[in-house]
């Protein structure tokens, strides 16, 4: 494979940022917890230029899991945006959903799959399906940034409609395998 190709960044030309930005606005997202991300870069810029969106920058990726209860029972809909290495931090808090029967979707970048660099990041990346499946999250995954925008309203309408956790992992054949310079 072209190692231009496993290390490109993402293009600057894809409009699946923009696509699930329109989807946050189409499902009344009202509020955007986050843990800042080069994957999410371009969507966080359009959330946080957004005066209706309230974008709450957490210093852990669990403390967005009690962001999502909160902002449902004050009545707003809400979402995450992480890198799959934070998923590990979510695990117990995850449990919340199943007992309120709130609706959590998570839009989730991904480390440690197609061409990682990182070995630190392969664990977490490897095992972020089966630890969200195993607390229940119904999770989807797109690896063709034209899979995305379809993928994350799919997230969506499953966790408004169940009120659940899901989640959309973004996998690296979208983003790039981020590289930091290395071979």
């Amino acid at each position: 494979m072209d190692r231009n190709v496993i290390e490109s960044a993402p293009d600057a030309v894809a409009d699946w940022p923009d696509r699930i930005y329109d989807l946050l606005k189409q499902y009344n997202v009202r509020q955007v917890a986050l843990v800042p991300d080069a994957g999410h870069s371009r969507l966080i810029k359009r959330c946080l230029a957004d005066n209706e969106l309230r974008v709450v920058t957490l210093t852990t990726e669990e403390e967005g899991v009690a962001l999502m209860q909160g902002a449902w029972l004050g009545g707003d809909r809400s979402v995450l945006l992480m890198q799959s290495s934070g998923v590990g931090n979510c695990i117990n808090m995850l449990s919340l959903s199943s007992i309120h029967r709130t609706p959590m979707p998570m839009i989730i970048t991904m480390r440690g799959d197609f061409g990682e660099f990182n070995p630190a990041q392969v664990a977490m990346g490897q095992a972020t399906q089966a630890v969200l499946e195993a607390m229940g999250t119904l999770v989807h995954r797109a690896d063709h940034a034209a899979d995305v925008a379809p993928t994350v309203e799919a997230t969506l309408k499953l966790a408004y409609n169940t009120f659940r956790p899901t989640a959309t992992l973004i996998g690296q054949r979208v983003l790039g395998a981020k590289t930091f310079g290395k071979d």
